[in-house]
């Protein structure tokens, strides 16, 4: 006979087991975006098996480069035209769809445009709240995520029978790739809608890294003044072969496209350098960059609040001190 102690172990280990997350991976067909080898990161630490969906058109290679991702144990496909553009009204249905098959307890996404526009809508139809851009994982219940622009840290417990997650790529490494997933179909049907439409898009090409991916990024802000003194941090990127983005006041003053932007609600970094130039350090942009592992910090005003978290600060003229960087480099 088994001991009232025995039947908790054996009640918690059914528990874990049945355990399981989906990952709805972020890709353009051909390549995975990077925030996705976080999400499954994030996914292993919870627990148990982990799922990647990978819906498109034609998006074999994608596919392909998930099931090489270690950790994931299945990969599901769906191949559409209805997914052309990636709309959040086609792949919600599929989502809920894949979900009703498989039963998951947890549904992850990285925290980009991606993740932020089908996530929510996913727990919506599940009844369930969505917990949005979490920095790490306690248990399979219990998350960490900021607020206040990240001026104070939340650890909290979900009750919700299914837990609908964004994280935050910056905190969770990306998984390596050294696995061999099984690649199945994912479940049939009509996902067309007519709700939207995708036209088009219009992609900017750079050689320069993705701001995600960058490991040295030069920011600029409302202290440059216009979109052509821009070049002076182009110039100096192109030494460091680093990436350039940019404060909410220099997107708003149109300086440079939103894009660039770098914030609360821009884009999250965490390069190994992050050099402001001529940024004040609001709260919503460092919000998006304090957990750079290298701040520096240029700038003329000694009392500039980007100054409180920089590992470097340098009191000048931008215009007389970045040429001069840019020359000695």
């Amino acid at each position: 006979m088994f001991s009232s102690n025995s039947r908790s172990i054996v009640r918690y280990s059914i528990l874990r087991r049945l355990k399981s997350t989906l990952v709805v991976a972020e890709h353009n067909n051909e390549a995975l975006n990077p925030v996705t080898q976080n999400a499954i990161t994030a996914a292993k630490k919870i627990g148990g098996d982990v799922t990647v969906l990978v819906a498109g058109t034609k998006c074999g290679p994608a596919s392909e480069a998930v099931a090489k991702v270690q950790g994931v144990s299945k990969v599901l496909v769906a191949e559409s035209d209805a997914f052309n553009g990636f709309t959040a009204e086609s792949l919600t249905p599929l989502v809920l769809a894949v979900q009703n098959q498989f039963k998951f307890t947890h549904i992850l996404a990285g925290a980009t445009a991606f993740g932020k526009n089908v996530l929510p809508r996913v727990a919506a139809k599940l009844d369930v709240s969505p917990i949005s851009e979490i920095i790490d994982v306690k248990s399979e219940d219990t998350f960490v995520r900021t607020i206040y622009a990240g001026n104070a840290v939340l650890t909290f417990k979900s009750k919700d029978p299914v837990k609908v997650i964004t994280i935050r790529g910056t905190n969770f490494e990306a998984a390596p790739t050294n696995g061999s997933a099984k690649i199945e179909q994912a479940p049939a049907g009509d996902y067309k809608t007519d709700l939207t439409q995708f036209v088009s898009q219009e992609l900017t090409k750079s050689d320069r890294p993705e701001l995600a991916s960058a490991k040295v990024i030069i920011s600029g802000g409302r202290g440059l003044k216009s979109g052509e003194n821009f070049k002076l941090l182009y110039d100096l990127a192109d030494k460091f072969g680093a990436a350039v983005g940019a404060s909410r006041a220099a997107v708003d003053a149109g300086y440079v496209p939103n894009d660039l932007q770098i914030g609360q609600t821009g884009k999250i970094v965490a390069p190994e350098l992050y050099i402001a130039v001529g940024i004040s350090g609001a709260i919503q942009h460092l919000a998006g960059m304090k957990d750079s592992k290298t701040i520096v910090a240029i700038n003329k005003d000694p009392e500039a609040p980007i100054f409180q978290i920089a590992d470097y600060g340098l009191v000048a003229d931008l215009f007389k001190a970045i040429p001069e960087l840019t020359e000695k480099l």
